[in-house]
């Protein structure tokens, strides 16, 4: 016979610190991994021209991220994992997985991968996978740069750590806040994340370029040092975790096991697939594009680098622009947490006047890689908001018919309105900067509203497995668009492979020199598709009465004490 064991008193969670310490550890470690995970794409330029991937091999490898997980089931088998052996201990493998795929990425592209017989090997070799190639779905293809295609397997194992962490941070947030401030939390969660964006916008290139030295191994080399910093945050995590379920009672492995029939029941409804549908299509409409978004600005603006001043070109203005970014970070986050309006804000001010100083300072070191890293600043600040306002107001299937004609109307910006300012510097840096803002404001609408809304759909006790097969659906849309969007872009910019094939184009210049258009209209046909289906996932919550717009807090929680249960022999 088992029993769950009683806990007089006040929980870990129930306190305030503890909770959101929790959520700290595992928002810090996610920050870590959305570094690692776009570490490349400010620096596509330099794959170009260093590594010589054009854009069909960048796309290729950065889409290769979720190939594991999308055509080998990966993230279903974590699902069942973390619904089997619970949070703490796929929280540590997660971390595990993304360093040791992390350290192949990095070894990829060194110089001692270059000219060694495994280079030799890659080249000669997974040319042609039988089956994934007639599907056209390989991960490889002939032609692809060794370098490209070995890195693509260290991103494929990384790929399968850090979704296997997005669902495990889902979970964890899940236990330790249901009930109290969950959408907030995983707003904050995601907000704090999203940093992670703006940080690599800004320092892998830095580190790329450090000390006149152009090494893209370099920039992975300081991703890979965060990830070691990313599972020391899981394994405190993993502490805490296991001090909580040993006052709740709570194993970590469920004594009701997962089963297969459980995904039938997923499966079975609509809302689910719905809400699913929802969340490859937002996420297809916005990770895939960052990986380009930096290039897509260097071929749109009109930039002029060489002439910038030595203090806007040095590391400590970086440094500098670094710090703003925080203060705009810190100063929006006391803005969406502290209730005394003395405090507020006079912060919101701070934020708002630290935001204006770092785009100026953008626009000052003429940097694509500095202009597109204000992308998750306005996010920061909305989305712990939007999440305390789904907590205690609801309406998060309207948030996300609202977040979807923002990303159709951001895309088409980029598409058409954008490239009439080329020529004119400060007008198109504005108009990027105002919808780039924007965009990250769209976004943050589906951490805030959708995720939060999963466990309405579903039982607890297969709420693992249903964030897992979302992560999965959504992983399709990650492997496809990336590569859509090389092989879009290169076989809609015929003319520049031609050039650096006939001498009359340097691959420098080629670089920055590609039309945007078709890739920016088909993601913005995503956003035309998400928000159809938001109209009907909104209706068919009127009709089920499924409570997507209630508030997931509908008074002040009491605290009930746990009752003994004694399991049957």
């Amino acid at each position: 016979m088992t029993a769950t064991k009683q806990h007089s008193g006040e929980l870990l969670r129930d306190k305030a610190w503890a909770r959101w310490l929790a959520l700290g550890l595992l928002a810090f470690a996610m920050f870590c991994s959305y570094i690692f995970m776009d570490i490349l794409s400010p620096i596509k330029d330099l794959l170009q021209s260093q590594k010589g991937w054009d854009s069909t091999a960048f796309g290729t490898m950065q889409g290769s991220e979720t190939f594991l997980n999308v055509f080998i089931f990966f993230l279903i088998f974590a699902g069942i994992i973390l619904d089997k052996m619970g949070v703490r201990f796929t929280a540590l493998l997660s971390g595990v997985v993304m360093l040791i795929g992390a350290a192949i990425n990095w070894y990829a592209l060194t110089d001692m991968f270059a000219g060694s017989s495994l280079e030799t090997w890659f080249t000669d070799h997974l040319n042609y996978i039988p089956g994934f190639q007639e599907l056209g779905v390989a991960p490889f293809y002939e032609g692809m740069p060794a370098s490209a295609k070995f890195s693509a397997i260290g991103f494929m194992i990384f790929g399968c750590g850090v979704e296997m962490a997005g669902i495990t941070v889902s979970r964890g947030i899940v236990k330790w806040f249901k009930g109290r401030e969950m959408a907030m939390a995983m707003g904050s969660e995601m907000a704090l994340a999203r940093l992670g964006v703006g940080t690599c916008m800004i320092f892998s290139p830095l580190v790329a370029n450090f000390g006149g030295d152009v090494s893209v191994s370099r920039s992975v080399a300081f991703g890979v040092i965060l990830l070691m910093i990313a599972l020391i945050m899981f394994v405190t995590y993993f502490f805490m975790d296991k001090k909580l379920d040993s006052q709740t009672g709570e194993a970590e492995e469920k004594d009701d096991p997962f089963r297969i029939s459980d995904l039938g029941k997923i499966l079975s409804s609509w809302a689910f697939w719905l809400v699913a549908l929802l969340c490859v299509l937002y996420y297809s409409a916005i990770f895939p594009f960052q990986k380009y978004a930096v290039n897509m600005l260097q071929c749109n603006l009109t930039l002029h680098p060489e002439g910038v001043t030595e203090f806007w070109k040095s590391d400590l203005a970086t440094y500098i622009q670094y710090v703003i970014m925080l203060i705009v970070a810190i100063g929006a986050f006391a803005f969406s947490f502290m209730k005394k309006k003395s405090v507020k804000y006079p912060a919101l001010a701070v934020a708002l006047v630290a935001l204006v100083a770092y785009c100026v300072m953008g626009y000052m070191r003429q940097s694509a890689a500095a202009i597109f890293a204000v992308f998750p600043l306005l996010a920061v600040g909305i989305t712990p908001a939007l999440g305390n306002y789904v907590d205690y107001k609801g309406k998060a299937a309207s948030m996300l018919v609202l977040g979807a004609l923002l990303l159709i109307a951001c895309h088409l910006t980029f598409a058409f309105i954008l490239p009439q300012f080329k020529g004119n510097d400060l007008g198109g840096v504005i108009v990027a900067y105002v919808t780039i803002l924007v965009l990250g404001a769209s976004f943050s609408l589906v951490p805030a509203s959708l995720w939060p809304s999963v466990p309405k759909l579903v039982d607890a006790k297969i709420i693992g497995s249903a964030y897992a097969l979302i992560f999965w659906i959504q992983n399709i849309g990650l492997w496809l668009f990336p590569l859509l969007i090389g092989k879009v872009l290169d076989s809609t910019n015929p003319d520049i492979a031609q050039k650096v094939a006939h001498g009359v184009m340097t691959e420098e210049v080629a670089a920055v020199s590609y039309n945007y258009t078709w890739p920016l209209v088909m993601l913005a046909s995503l956003g035309v598709a998400a928000l159809v289906l938001g109209i009907i996932l909104k209706a068919l919550d009127a009709k089920k009465h499924l409570g997507l717009e209630e508030p997931n807090i509908k008074e002040v929680p009491e605290i009930v004490e746990p009752e003994v249960v004694a399991a049957e022999e």
